[in-house]
């Protein structure tokens, strides 16, 4: 219940203020609690029920009567979060619309993949190898996994009841990943505090179940595990390698040090000793003896004293260094520490201290002596130190709660563009197994947002090999609006166990807030009943919610046992003078947190003015891709949909004459598979026919008609990304009343019909297209007509390129020539990254190339090409201004069909330019050949010319001189002088257009950076 109406707070038209919102939350969570005490009979009173609207209507009070400066920085405080929540669900939109728009795209993308293209690019754009399909996860199943872990990230309480229900065998899978993939950001404040959340319940949960002490914390409970993985970490490593590593490292390098002092083996010792001496052994030295007769012997007790002495200077000196490191013990640890001492004094709230530090003695195991006699002289020792190790113990209890550091956490966190985990598959199959395996406990309600998202993924694939045990980077994101949670809402599920020390601790942080804004009530001791009071009868509306709220909570808290009015509340006014005694001045930390969460407004408007512009151009982007699977001819002066020509206007959707209809009979359509299932009548079908018209791109009506009749049967209208949505959800058939469609069938005959393509990237971003046949040509000897029918030795193919098309690398892109056959290659830039010590330059960046060919592994020939780049762009990248890093380089090879090297060249200036890597200018290449036969030159010649070639040159240029500068030149087979400067003079007169090209591309890159950046 507290899940649901908190994010009807603001979903549903209730109250918007954030103040209002976290009242009710906590008002409906804790009524929740409460009725879970009387269901469970553990508390025998009928308490006063504040119905949901009587809350309402208390939060909707003003409390405009206050008016010093903290009543106005409290309410400046509540409005800014106000606004927060509000901006972060039109984000939230936003997001989900872009989201939506990008799969569209996604799909009319895939539509026009070639199957093999398809296969090249799976095998060969990753690094990590081939994903195999049935163990890798689909888009799909990606982003429902996404939905899953951030779920089980930003509600602990989830992950609190998996750790009690799974078997011994189980919890170190999870735990680890939990400790260091879902919460494995280990100096986030967020993660942190939300993994110290679990912790809390789970500690709770064991402490409510134990009948005795000596179960508590056993090496065999979920507790004790959690926290030794938890120590384990990298902050409690680093503590006690910090701490400790000097004073080990200096008793290991002593190598004349000798501590044993177990009387038995001193004897042994000495008995060897004096035999490889003498040679022999002396009559009142028995070689074996009882330990009693060892201890009594004089020389042994000689031997055992010194050591005795410096064992104890030893204990003494690291006990010293370990008591004195209390400020440098990791928060969480202190905090679990805490909880532990907390949870001990409301076990046994009648136990003295000495009662209490007992057990935890015995908690801690602390060994005896009765096997060991030779231990007891150390007994003084621990005697005199007890006192201070008690103390240690309490000073590591002594920090302060987090609850209202997680309600900032979680506003800080909206202010995050991405949250992702680095996870491998078998954690997500071993996770999604175990919450699937106990979801009927986790998550019992059929409306549960975990049970929607558990049934949605199915089954949970199962385990893979090592091999396919591949590391991914998974984006989390909600698919759901995200409320702020309070610390109930956060600790509380429906099965939970532990309702009177979450009602405990929500207590005990309403009376430090009520102390805080009232402070001249802690200049005494603490009466609990009459704070309560007073804030129930001040002026402040919200004191008055809270004092009447907590006189409530502090009658059921003493109604269950966990506390006494007799005592005066001991327990609790302890714990909250010692909370007090770790908060500043509340005034100043109001303003510090309208500080940060300025901050955070700001960043989230940005991000709202970001996603309008994104979700525009995912618009205009997705209508340019139906407008091009519409197969519509492209002209000289041609732009996409909201591209702006200077002097004009952005260009809208044309509105050209519809295609078709296109008539097919019903046998037909029934004999190719594209229906399924038919209701009509036998006698009938031979005059039913079917029209299928196209009256803008990517839309479709499809009309069924009866031979004779002027109007349809009926008609539909369709879209195509709606039927490849339909496909990729495995939905077979479209249903059409009278007959039924295969979906893919149905698709391949829209696609053969209407001939739809899409642009070559499926990521794409900024997306360039060059026609040859307005490439113009170079008066040169013309042939008649070359093998891909272009009609002049001079003239280019038609090259595409696209940016931004690899999620994982900071800069890639693709270039194709293309015309009849395709020379393509994509390029991956990654950096600047760490490099290798052997490959380090100190004052300038290392630059690495690799080839990968399009098939097979690399030979000799991708080799070449790996030097001859580096060679070029060596100089072209400023190095100088990234020393001591590593810039990658990874050309992919997919398709050659001549001028390889040229296409390899022009897409690394584009991947560079998409990385942001520093460069003196841009690099273009070209390649042309001398035909063997005719000692013609032709341009930009395909594999088929190639063979005929008597020498081939690539040439690449600058872009910043008049005449640009050859930045590369390479050339194969038998030539004259005259001839290379006449290939040399023909790629220089022709790299212009490509220069021109990657204009475009920067100009589009500026102008887009140029509205993220004013939008930000």
């Amino acid at each position: 219940m507290a899940d649901r109406k908190n994010g009807m707070v603001q979903a549903y038209g209730y109250p918007s203020n954030a103040g209002t919102s976290q009242i009710v939350s906590r008002a409906v969570a804790a009524a929740a609690a409460n009725s879970h005490h009387s269901s469970r009979g553990k508390s025998g009173r009928n308490s006063k029920r504040y119905s949901v609207s009587a809350f309402y209507s208390m939060a909707a009070e003003q409390d405009n009567e206050v008016e010093d400066e903290l009543a106005q920085a409290q309410r400046s405080l509540r409005d800014l979060k106000s606004k927060i929540s509000g901006q972060s669900k039109k984000n939230f939109v936003l997001e989900r619309d872009v989201r939506y728009l990008d799969s569209r795209i996604a799909l009319l993308i895939q539509n026009r993949i070639a199957l093999d293209e398809q296969n090249e690019m799976a095998s060969h754009l990753e690094e990590h190898g081939v994903e195999n399909s049935d163990s890798f996860p689909d888009d799909r199943r990606m982003q429902l996994y996404g939905n899953f872990f951030f779920i089980l990230q930003s509600e602990p309480r989830h992950i609190a009841t998996l750790c009690r229900l799974v078997s011994l065998s189980e919890i170190d899978t999870l735990l680890q990943t939990v400790m260091f993939t879902l919460y494995g950001n280990q100096y986030e404040s967020r993660e942190e505090h939300l993994l110290l959340t679990m912790f809390q319940n789970v500690l709770a949960a064991q402490f409510e179940t134990s009948t005795e002490f000596g179960s508590l914390l056993r090496a065999n409970t979920p507790v004790s595990r959690m926290m030794t993985t938890y120590t384990r970490r990298g902050p409690g490593q680093a503590y006690l390698k910090s701490i400790l590593s000097d004073k080990i490292k200096d008793l290991v390098e002593d190598q004349e040090l000798n501590l044993e002092i177990n009387p038995l083996k001193v004897y042994e010792q000495m008995v060897a000793q004096i035999e490889s001496e003498k040679g022999f052994l002396p009559a009142d030295l028995p070689r074996s003896v009882t330990p009693e007769v060892a201890a009594e012997n004089e020389n042994v007790q000689k031997i055992i004293q010194p050591r005795l002495e410096k064992l104890i200077e030893i204990a003494e000196s690291f006990l010293t260094t370990i008591i004195s490191s209390t400020a440098s013990v990791p928060y969480g640890i202190r905090w679990i520490c805490k909880q532990i001492r907390s949870l001990t004094k409301r076990k046994s709230p009648d136990a003295s201290e000495y009662s209490i530090a007992k057990m935890l003695q015995n908690l801690a195991n602390r060994p005896s002596y009765a096997k060991e006699s030779y231990m007891l002289p150390t007994n003084p020792f621990v005697e005199k130190n007890k006192q201070r190790i008690n103390r240690f113990l309490n000073e590591l209890c002594e920090v302060s709660d987090f609850y209202e550091t997680l309600e900032m956490d979680q506003y800080m966190a909206l202010s995050k563009k991405d949250i992702d985990i680095n996870i491998t598959l078998n954690e997500i199959y071993s996770t999604h197994t175990l919450v699937q395996r106990h979801l009927d406990i986790i998550a019992p309600k059929e409306k549960d947002h975990l049970r929607i998202l558990v049934n949605d993924l199915a089954p949970a694939p199962a385990q893979v090999s090592r091999k396919e045990n591949k590391t991914i980077d998974l984006p989390l994101f909600s698919r759901w609006e995200i409320p702020i949670q309070d610390l109930t809402t956060a600790l509380m599920s429906e099965n939970n166990i532990t309702q009177n020390d979450i009602l405990y601790m929500e207590t005990k942080a309403i009376y430090v807030q009520l102390i805080r804004s009232l402070p001249h009530l802690a200049s005494g001791p603490l009466d609990l009943d009459y704070i309560a009071e007073t804030a129930a009868t001040t002026k402040d509306a919200q004191l008055v919610r809270k004092g009447i709220k907590v006189k409530d909570m502090l009658r059921e808290l003493e109604d269950a046992g966990v506390i006494d009015h007799r005592d005066h509340y001991k327990l609790l006014v302890e714990e909250i003078t010692q909370e007090l005694a770790h908060l500043g001045n509340l005034k100043e930390k109001v303003r510090q947190e309208s500080d940060s969460l300025e901050g955070v407004y700001k960043t989230i408007l940005d991000h709202n003015n970001y996603l309008k512009s994104q979700l525009e151009s995912y618009k205009a982007y997705l209508q340019n891709v139906r407008i091009q699977s519409g197969g519509e001819k492209t002209t000289k002066n041609s732009v996409g949909i909201g591209v702006e020509i200077e002097g004009g206007k952005p260009r809208k959707a044309p509105k050209g004459p519809p295609k078709g209809p296109f008539k097919f009979s019903h046998n037909h359509l029934e004999k190719d598979g594209v229906i399924t299932e038919s209701t009509v009548p036998e006698n009938r079908r031979p005059n039913i026919f079917f029209s299928i018209t196209s009256p803008l791109p990517g839309t479709f009506i499809i009309a069924m008609h009866f031979k004779g009749r002027d109007k349809p049967i009926l008609e539909m209208d369709l879209k195509l990304d709606d039927l490849l949505e339909k496909q990729q959800d495995n939905v077979e058939l479209l249903d059409l009343e009278y007959v039924r469609l295969n979906v893919t069938k149905t698709l391949g005959l829209l696609n053969k019909t209407f001939q739809y393509g899409v642009p070559d990237s499926t990521h794409a971003k900024l997306t360039f297209h060059c026609d040859w046949r307005y490439c113009g040509s170079i008066e040169m000897k013309a042939m008649a007509s070359r093998p891909d029918r272009r009609t002049d030795n001079t003239q280019l193919r038609a090259f595409s390129a696209s940016q931004n098309i690899l999620n994982r690398a900071d800069g890639s892109s693709k270039f194709e020539f293309v015309h009849q056959g395709s020379t393509s290659v994509i390029c991956s830039v990654s950096g600047p990254m760490d490099v290798q010590i052997r490959d380090e330059k100190l004052d300038e960046a290392t630059i690495e190339v690799v080839v990968r060919p399009a098939k097979g592994v690399a030979t000799t020939r991708e080799k070449l090409m790996e030097g001859i780049l580096r060679t070029a762009f060596e100089p072209v990248i400023l190095g100088g201004m990234l020393p001591r890093t590593l810039v990658q380089i990874v050309i992919q090879i997919t398709k050659d069909d001549g001028a390889i090297l040229a296409a390899s060249v022009n897409a690394i200036t584009l991947s560079l330019l998409d990385a942001g890597i520093p460069m003196k200018h841009m690099a273009a290449a070209i390649t042309a050949m001398i035909d063997r036969k005719t000692n013609d030159l032709v341009l930009d010649p395909t594999a088929v010319e190639l063979e005929n070639a008597k020498s081939v040159h690539t040439f690449a240029f600058d872009n910043v001189n008049t005449k640009p500068m050859v930045l590369l030149s390479d050339s194969e087979g038998l030539f004259s002088e005259d001839e290379y400067f006449s290939c040399h003079d023909l790629c220089f007169e022709a790299v212009e257009k490509v220069q021109g090209f990657f204009r475009v591309a920067v100009e589009s890159k500026k102008e887009k950076e140029l509205q993220q950046t004013v939008g930000h």
